[in-house]
């Protein structure tokens, strides 16, 4: 029986001793759990909370910085001239006094196909030559055609050679069209002069009622489609431009677009410099899209070819607070933290990132100043909650 009891006596001190060891392990591995969440909670306590709520009310995306080639950028400015493709000069086709019949042609005013300009009339004149030009057009037309229709029968009954016959019908068919041409812009008040295409009146070169000799130009009339960029670098740069690969374009609407977007391609640069300015020319043909204006001015971003990837992100990405750049890292879909960078070259679009970010985070790329303004709105009192 003392054994007995003995033995229960020894089971029920281990099992007291074993109680108490686990109990101090659960203790210590809950104080230890709190810690780290302490830590954690200390590490965001910068976090900017940015509800999906609110995200949802303004322009928000996320992204990961790209990997790719960005090379050397020179940033120069270029003016804006009209394709000489896109443009026309309307000459007048006979003597006289221009007359504009819709009353004043002003410079920028649109203007449709074979929209009558101007009138240039010889009335008044001793010499009228667009009614000289005219009847004498008739008169050989009515000749051409009669002798035509008159060969028609003879070759028939070959009274005439094939030799002669086509030279007939050849004398013929100018006339017609010479007669044809006049006729449609010929009338009582005089020659007709109209739009070649639709455009806009880049410039008016007479005044109305001016005499004009013939082939005299009367105006320019421009398409606006497509645009020449004739930019200007330093020579410094001579190196590089055999390398252009592509550039940006900003307008005064403070809008950058890509040479790819304007559907542009770099024409040329020359290989001498500017003896104007002692610069370097370089020439770029882009689609009008964006509402530019020949003779304005635009800022471009030249992008030379690189084999070398680096990290890039938006420039909507970015902001600045006292020269000093920053992105906001995305920590879960309602925090973000934000996060200093240092950048490089830009071209207008996109800003090459030489430290401060991984190119596994995530971040703002639109909305990065609603979530500024969260963090200030949401700053607390550092007094705030505590019972002086």
């Amino acid at each position: 029986m003392k054994k007995i009891f003995f033995v229960m006596a020894v089971y029920s001190l281990t099992f007291t001793a074993c109680h108490h060891t686990h109990e101090g392990h659960s203790h210590d591995a809950a104080h230890e759990h709190d810690e780290h969440q302490d830590e954690e909670a200390h590490e965001n306590i910068d976090a900017i909370h940015f509800e999906t709520e609110q995200q949802e009310k303004i322009v928000f995306a996320v992204e990961h910085p790209a990997i790719e080639t960005f090379g050397q950028v020179i940033k120069t400015t270029a003016q804006i001239q009209s394709s000489q493709a896109d443009e026309a000069i309307i000459a007048s086709g006979t003597s006289g006094i221009v007359i504009f019949p819709q009353g004043n042609l002003t410079e920028g005013k649109p203007v449709n196909p074979n929209q009558p300009l101007f009138t240039v009339s010889g009335a008044g004149l001793a010499d009228n030559n667009s009614n000289v030009r005219f009847t004498e057009a008739q008169t050989n037309f009515r000749k051409a055609e009669s002798d035509y229709k008159r060969a028609q029968g003879l070759i028939q009954e070959k009274i005439i050679s094939e030799k002669d016959f086509l030279q007939i019908q050849s004398d013929y068919e100018t006339a017609k069209a010479v007669y044809d041409n006049l006729y449609k812009n010929f009338s009582s008040g005089g020659q007709t002069v109209s739009a070649p295409f639709a455009g806009y009146i880049k410039q008016v070169l007479v005044e109305n009622g001016q005499f004009v000799e013939e082939g005299s130009p009367l105006a320019v009339v421009s398409k606006n489609k497509s645009l020449i960029l004739k930019a200007d670098v330093s020579p410094k740069y001579a190196a590089l431009l055999p390398y252009l690969s592509s550039a940006t374009v900003r307008g005064m609407d403070k809008i950058t677009y890509s040479l790819e977007e304007l559907n542009g391609k770099i024409l040329s640069f020359g290989k001498s410099l500017n003896s104007d300015n002692y610069l370097i020319p370089v020439s770029l043909q882009i689609d009008n899209k964006a509402g530019f204006l020949s003779g304005g001015f635009v800022e471009v971003s030249l992008k030379t070819q690189s084999g070398n990837p680096v990290m890039t992100v938006p420039v909507s990405a970015l902001t600045e607070d006292q020269g000093i750049f920053f992105v906001y890292v995305q920590l879960n879909p309602e925090s973000f933290e934000k996060r200093e960078v240092t950048i490089g070259v830009t071209d207008g679009i996109r800003t090459e990132i030489l430290s401060g970010l991984n190119k596994d985070e995530r971040i703002v790329t639109k909305g990065a100043i609603s979530v500024k303004l969260a963090q200030s709105t949401g700053a607390l009192d550092p007094h705030a909650g505590h019972v002086h």
